[in-house]
Parts: C-alpha cells; sequence; structure tokens
C-alpha cells in the first residue's frame, strides 16, 4: 500500500520560513518524480513545485519561485519543500504528491497523493 505523509507545515508569521516533508511508503520512491500541489479555502488545487527522480531537475510555479526550494533524499524515500519569506497569500493546504510519468505537471497526472498539511501565513 502506497503513503505519502507529509509534516511540517504549521501557523507562522509573514517572512518566516517552513520546511515540508513528505516520506513515502510502498513505492519504489526513486521511479517517481515527486511534486507538491496546495490548495488554498475556496480554491482549487495548483502546482507548486516538481523535482525529477534523481533530483537533478526541479520546477517551480511563478508564485514561489525564488522563495521556495524543492528536494528529495532517495536513501529516506522523502521529498522536502523550503519555504522562505513566506507571505499570507502561501496559506493553504500543501500536498505531496508521486507521478511515475514526469512530464505532467497537473492534478490529473499523478498517481498518489498525501493527506496534505496546514500552512497558515499570519501578516
Amino acid at each position: 500500500q502506497v503513503q505519502l505523509d507529509e509534516s511540517g507545515g504549521g501557523l507562522v508569521q509573514a517572512g518566516d520560513s517552513l520546511r515540508l516533508s513528505c516520506v513515502a511508503s510502498g513505492l519504489t520512491f526513486s521511479s517517481y518524480c515527486m511534486l507538491w500541489f496546495r490548495q488554498a479555502p475556496g480554491k482549487e488545487r495548483v502546482f507548486v513545485a516538481h523535482i525529477w527522480r534523481s533530483g537533478g531537475s526541479t520546477y517551480y510555479a511563478d508564485s514561489v519561485k525564488g522563495r521556495s526550494t524543492i528536494s528529495r533524499d532517495n536513501t529516506r524515500n522523502t521529498a522536502y519543500l523550503q519555504m522562505n519569506s513566506l507571505k499570507p497569500e502561501d496559506t493553504a493546504v500543501y500536498y505531496c504528491a508521486a507521478a511515475r510519468y514526469c512530464g505532467s505537471y497537473s492534478s490529473s497526472g499523478m498517481n498518489y497523493w498525501g493527506k496534505g498539511t496546514l500552512v497558515t501565513v499570519s501578516s
């Protein structure tokens, strides 16, 4: 059974940093691209960041580019999202996802999802 477990969310102030983690089990982690999405209250789930299987290539949504870093440790089956200079508009539930096909940044292209971790940024 595949499981993705996110952690690291919480309540922070604008300008603070957070590191989200996503621990995967039940799959060959290094065979999957890993992505982060987020869903703000009342809005659709949107792409945030993507990292290739080996970790050698990353891609970011414009909304977080320059403030966030996605990384992975294939020895620990874990993906990370470091977020800096957080803004109130970053408030959302953050989801990690695993994709066997690495060419998609769409929710519909993901094979597995975590349950999410809530990030709340106060002004």
